[in-house]
């Protein structure tokens, strides 16, 4: 609880108040943080990375028909993401369950879609239901000097009370930092996807060691994920 404000867990009226506790200043440093061309961890949470969306299908992501186009419901931003990187975040109940943005940039666009809210643990995202794409779930585009556009989906699961990216990010055209809190679930699991174009960022090599082993690292708010490929930095 020293890691939180207020750190006495007396001065929580509510379990729900409790559940969506803010990091105390300075808890979470950001890596790097006036590097434009690095990306940062967005969640305390277990995080597997893929260098492509086709190889999330064959280690961890495994429903019948999952693709980023069936994810957003966009045919457009599916091919604009199809064959990029992806970061899988999955935060468990006891986790800080705010959420940050992974790079400094723009917002673009921001959708929110309902759904359902089914379990989101290792073995229910192994399975052939299509767990990720029916969730409710909400999501920005984020424009970056150096790592392109990113997405960001926050998705719902069992026992959330809502998906809710603040109002401020649901703007086109306004700023967001590296490390800046992009929203909220409230209680339960649930789970975030972080998306780059083909050929924007190299994730950090000891992520991508263990992610192709199929397991996920504990990671916290602001740790190092990868940063933009030559040519982009």
């Amino acid at each position: 609880m020293d890691d939180f404000e207020p750190s006495d867990t007396s001065a929580y009226p509510t379990f729900e108040d409790f559940f969506v506790r803010a990091h105390k200043s300075g808890s979470r440093p950001i890596f790097a943080e006036d590097d434009l061309s690095s990306a940062v961890v967005v969640a305390d949470s277990r995080v597997v990375v893929y260098e492509s969306v086709q190889q999330s299908k064959k280690i961890w992501i495994k429903g019948l028909d999952f693709s980023i186009t069936n994810l957003v419901m966009d045919n457009r931003l599916g091919a604009q993401f199809g064959n990029g990187a992806v970061a899988s975040f999955r935060l468990s109940p006891q986790d800080y369950h705010r959420y940050h943005s992974p790079v400094t940039g723009k917002i673009k666009l921001f959708r929110s879609m309902p759904g359902d809210y089914y379990e989101v643990d290792p073995l229910a995202i192994q399975s052939d239901i299509d767990i990720l794409d029916r969730n409710a779930r909400d999501y920005v585009v984020i424009e970056s000097e150096h790592l392109g556009d990113v997405l960001f989906v926050a998705i719902g699961a069992t026992d959330v009370g809502s998906v809710k990216i603040h109002d401020r990010w649901q703007t086109a055209g306004n700023q967001i930092q590296k490390g800046e809190e992009l929203g909220v679930f409230q209680f339960g699991g649930s789970s975030i996807i972080v998306a780059f174009e083909s050929g924007r960022i190299s994730f950090d090599e000891d992520l991508l060691n263990l992610s192709k082993e199929a397991i996920a690292v504990d990671v916290e708010v602001g740790m190092s994920l990868g940063r933009a490929l030559p040519g982009h930095s």
